[in-house]
């Protein structure tokens, strides 16, 4: 029975390597994204501790963005 739904008529190769293709695809994708989301905020982290200490607290209480990017780059340095 399990046979018969891998091999899925004589098309299981198609759709199983269909499937894995699509995984590998999706994977790399998540991959790339996620390392260049990464190179972005450290980026925008350097230049936040660039900028004097009132424009930061400024920047930091206004931007929702900017005080979350600024907490979860900190708490990997």
């Amino acid at each position: 029975m399990i046979q018969d739904f891998l091999s899925m008529n004589g098309y299981g190769l198609f759709v199983w390597g269909s499937f894995a293709i699509t995984f590998i695809a999706c994977g790399l994708l998540y991959y790339k994204t996620f390392k260049t989301l990464k190179k972005y905020e450290r980026e925008f982290a350097k230049e936040i501790n660039e900028l004097s200490s009132k424009r930061k607290k400024i920047v930091t209480e206004n931007s929702k963005i900017a005080s979350q990017v600024f907490s979860s780059f900190s708490k990997t340095i």
